[in-house]
């Protein structure tokens, strides 16, 4: 099979995010994927990832808390449902950002331009750009443009996690999440993860990421503790 080559236009994507970067290199790595940068010899955007994570995880939670969401476990379930990989999603497709991505061939061949994994990890690379060259107001203000249009939309996803939290906080016990294992290639990863309620493990499961496999394993242990 032979890969059609992707030109990406930065300057488009400027346009779409209302943001002009003084290094465009730093919008580029937000859009490179760990398979084509292995290709490349260029850094990818898992750093950025981390950073954008936090950024939007913050503005979230100061959305919430002005809209008087009452109580911490209520601002904790949307914030949750807000920033789940399927609402990253929901808002990169807004701004067509799957066709901006940087996929080495393994990722093309694999179809990464559909991979929720892959977009919303781009979504949250695009953010840790943003605040790293303009900071934490030019962040919010596309917080604002691209994320707060959508969010009653996003706020109807079922979110396992929260729920395997509501029904074990009554009791007062720590639920926790365990990568229990990792396969496959960086653009078709496979991951394992197990939930357990202190030492006990509740349900695993898996998913082509970390976040995935975590709402698979809460949805495993939330259908078995409903049948006991």
């Amino acid at each position: 099979m032979k890969l059609k080559k992707v030109v990406i236009n930065i300057k488009q994507l400027e346009q779409l995010l209302e943001i002009e970067f003084k290094d465009p290199d730093l919008l580029k790595q937000a859009l490179t994927h760990a398979s084509y940068a292995n290709e490349h010899d260029s850094d990818d955007n898992e750093r950025l990832e981390f950073l954008g994570d936090a950024v939007i995880g913050l503005l979230m939670g100061e959305l919430l808390f002005k809209k008087g969401v009452p109580t911490e476990g209520e601002m904790s379930k949307k914030r949750a449902q807000a920033v789940c990989e399927e609402a990253l999603n929901q808002y990169a497709q807004k701004i067509n950002l799957p066709q901006y991505l940087l996929l080495g061939k393994g990722g093309e061949l694999s179809n990464g331009r559909e991979n929720p994994s892959i977009i919303a990890d781009a979504f949250e690379a695009i953010f840790g750009a943003v605040f790293v060259e303009k900071g934490l107001n030019e962040a919010k203000k596309l917080f604002n443009r691209i994320v707060v249009p959508h969010l009653d939309q996003v706020l109807t996803i079922k979110d396992h996690k929260s729920t395997l939290q509501e029904l074990v906080q009554t009791d007062r016990r720590n639920i926790s999440y365990h990568l229990e294992s990792q396969t496959g290639p960086s653009h078709d990863r496979i991951f394992s993860v197990s939930v357990r309620m202190d030492d006990i493990i509740l349900g695993t499961g898996k998913g082509k990421s970390k976040k995935e496999a975590e709402q698979n394993a809460a949805k495993e242990a939330l259908s078995i503790l409903a049948k006991e």
